[in-house]
């Protein structure tokens, strides 16, 4: 039987500008605009349905032509809906980037405020389906209380992508409040690591959010690969060979996807961590921030 994979957070439509040549500032620079569908737990969503699981993401749509696009794209996706909430007055979540000619991302704005309905509250009256899951996944785009309360009251394994240095430090404050601090894995990057702890190197970044009560960290390094902690030893992974980068938006929340993918397959840690490559890989191989091919690639 297929798992069940709940992936809670942002949903946003996707405005993606590729430049043709090199970035001039303060001027009008020639290049290709594409809409997409993102948001990181969006991205997870569809990346753990392209790869076989039964997956319903719980995110709120605005009452906009935006949520209607979104809302559809996931049902065509395999991905159930049904705990999600349209909110009429709200615009949906709007993700706008600015990528180099060599795919790099110069400049982005994220308009999520949307998910800021989901609440506590707004999770409470969905706990008894979120428990029914075998994972549980969630980003930092929700609040703090939010992620505080799936930490005290998820009962199986919760994993949290930390989105961004700010948002990241909302998953701090909840592992430093909440009343059972336990977590079972947290994906980050450098700078959200060393943001958020304080620490000067990833190493000690990780033991801090050990300390914590978080059983699994990954920090990853970009094209120096990742590093995986938990308390009794650690791992440094190289990046895996790539000889063009098409597009880095979405890497980060592949990874995490291949990590959850690894974990339904019965595979242990910190082996998970080589199938988040994997799928960091394949996104950056693509235009997209979801490679439709992925599953062509782990499978």
């Amino acid at each position: 039987m297929q798992n069940l994979i709940t992936v809670i957070g942002g949903s946003n439509v996707d405005l993606s500008a590729a430049l043709f040549d090199s970035f001039i500032a303060a001027d009008s620079n020639p290049g290709k605009v594409d809409i997409g569908y993102g948001g990181v737990a969006r991205n997870i969503a569809h990346n753990l349905a392209l790869l076989g699981n039964r997956v319903q993401l719980l995110t709120a749509f605005g009452g906009d032509l935006f949520g209607k696009l979104l809302r559809d794209h996931c049902t065509q996706q395999g991905i159930s809906t049904h705990l999600s909430s349209s909110v009429e007055n709200m615009r949906s979540g709007t993700y706008l980037c600015i990528n180099n000619h060599g795919g790099e991302m110069i400049a982005a704005v994220a308009d999520t405020e949307v998910v800021s309905i989901i609440t506590p509250e707004w999770l409470e009256r969905r706990i008894g389906d979120i428990n029914l899951s075998d994972y549980v996944v969630a980003d930092t785009n929700i609040s703090e209380n939010a992620i505080r309360f799936l930490m005290d009251n998820t009962t199986v394994p919760l994993l949290i992508d930390g989105v961004s240095s700010t948002k990241a430090h909302r998953v701090m404050n909840a592992l430093t409040n909440a009343k059972l601090p336990y977590l079972h894995s947290l994906k980050l990057n450098l700078k959200e690591a060393t943001a958020i702890t304080g620490e000067a190197s990833y190493a000690l970044a990780a033991q801090r959010l050990i300390d914590l009560g978080v059983q699994y960290v990954y920090i990853t390094l970009g094209s120096e690969g990742v590093y995986c902690r938990n308390a009794a030893e650690e791992w440094l992974y190289p990046a895996l060979p790539l000889t063009e980068v098409a597009n880095t938006t979405g890497a980060g929340d592949a990874f995490l996807a291949g990590v959850v993918y690894a974990l339904s397959k019965g595979l242990a840690f910190p082996q998970t961590a080589q199938y988040g490559l994997m799928a960091a890989r394949a996104t950056l191989m693509s235009p997209k921030a979801v490679n439709p091919d992925i599953a062509n690639i782990l499978l």
